[in-house]
């Protein structure tokens, strides 16, 4: 097998499986960092392992096997008492050996060690979408606009904050769930959104991250069956998920936006699953940020059958959720929901009152921008905001789709 099988091989593990093997190692080394270096370091011994003996029956198992071989020898190292290691690494060897192994999946335990109030709350969701769900400071960075050195310390103060202060590595108490709940669901909810990003322009790992998000949905509300905000995320992951297949054109693959997408090719089931599953969040208690989300999707998604998209109620629900979750794409999404329903000049006004240190390299901002602009006819200030939309947007398809709009402007 050549270096680049190997490497591919081992990139694909890392991507699919990457928050189940740091849970299952930190969960058990209860260091974190530790757990990434080990798993970091076994990746590489991957590499030249598989490239001379083929990629393992178990290669999940095969690289807990090695992780953890190289933690306890750090380990041992570190302490000289450490006696028992060998027959220790022994056992693992040959419990981990079999091609049958399940990995326990320590992710949602994890989750809520990151989600601890001993660690800076602003941390909590960072902090959770790189070691749980293996994103990279830089996309993290980019999602809170802040430079990726930045990014990069935070996180690793964060992790020592764990290490240093002895967390325990389980799911807490249940009159300790709540209180950390929000933090888990925001988290599992920004690899979701960040998933969506890297579906079409990095494949395979923003699709595993969909999925992950997705399940991690799910596993929340088995947690927490009563709490209305675990449903109600739910119910927008699966709207959302319901309308993949309309995103791009079965024909092109260009980028297709919602008002334009054919509700034919939405996934029937999976929409009535997240309406009985909002209607069950709002049995639950007043709607928050997921509920109030969930419903603007609701209300677009009922166009497969009215054929129009109710505007009214889309700006209405908007400002509950301003009022609750004043997020920039809250404001942005309210923006072009009054453009929809007064005309675009009240639709920019609002873009012009979002402060232009948050807006400055957030994409969706310059795209509704541009739009707008376009909408009213000033070319100018439109092909600004499409220059600046297409410089910050990675995926082909959706850069391909701002471009050509950006050349309407000009013929």
């Amino acid at each position: 097998m050549s270096v680049d099988t190997a490497s591919r091989a081992a990139e694909s593990v890392a991507r699919r499986s990457y928050g189940k093997l740091v849970a299952a190692l930190a969960v058990r080394s209860r260091n974190i960092a530790a757990a990434e270096d080990a798993l970091g370091e076994a990746l590489l011994r991957a590499i030249i392992d598989w490239r001379r003996n083929g990629v393992p029956a178990n290669p999940e198992g095969w690289l807990i096997t090695t992780a953890r071989r190289i933690d306890a020898d750090r380990w041992r190292r570190a302490v000289t008492a450490a006696k028992g290691a060998e027959h220790w690494m022994l056992q693992e060897d040959e419990r981990l050996s079999g091609a049958s192994f399940e990995i326990p999946d320590d992710r949602l335990r994890l989750l809520f060690v990151c989600a601890h109030p001993a660690i800076d709350s602003a941390m909590h969701t960072p902090l959770m979408l790189q070691v749980v769900l293996g994103i990279d400071a830089r996309r993290i960075a980019s999602a809170f606009l802040v430079s990726p050195s930045t990014m990069g310390q935070r996180l690793s103060r964060a992790k020592a904050r764990i290490a240093e202060s002895g967390l325990r590595f389980e799911l807490p108490e249940r009159e300790h769930v709540g209180p950390r709940t929000g933090a888990v669901l925001t988290a599992v909810y920004g690899a979701y959104s960040l998933g969506w990003d890297l579906a079409f322009s990095s494949g395979e790992q923003g699709r595993n991250l969909v999925d992950e998000a997705l399940w991690l949905m799910r596993l929340m509300v088995e947690i927490a069956p009563d709490n209305s905000e675990a449903l109600a995320l739910l119910a927008l992951g699966l709207f959302a998920h319901a309308r993949q297949a309309a995103r791009r054109d079965p024909e092109t693959l260009a980028y297709v936006p919602l008002g334009d997408q054919d509700p034919a090719l939405w996934d029937a089931r999976l929409l009535a699953e997240a309406e009985e599953t909002l209607r069950r969040a709002g049995t639950r208690g007043a709607p928050g940020r997921f509920g109030y989300e969930a419903a603007i999707q609701a209300v677009h998604v009922a166009r497969r059958q009215t054929g129009l998209t109710d505007w009214s109620a889309i700006e209405h629900l908007y400002r509950g959720l301003l009022s609750c979750s004043p997020t920039l794409g809250a404001m942005i999404g309210h923006a072009v929901a009054v453009a929809e329903i007064d005309g675009p000049e009240p639709g920019i006004r609002l873009l012009d009152e979002i402060p232009q240190d948050r807006s400055r390299f957030y994409q969706p901002y310059w795209a509704a921008r541009a739009h707008l602009h376009e909408r009213r006819g000033s070319e100018r200030e439109a092909a600004v905001a499409y220059d600046t939309a297409i410089a910050l947007t990675e995926d082909a398809a959706a850069r391909r789709y701002l471009l050509d709009h950006r050349a309407g402007l000009t013929a």
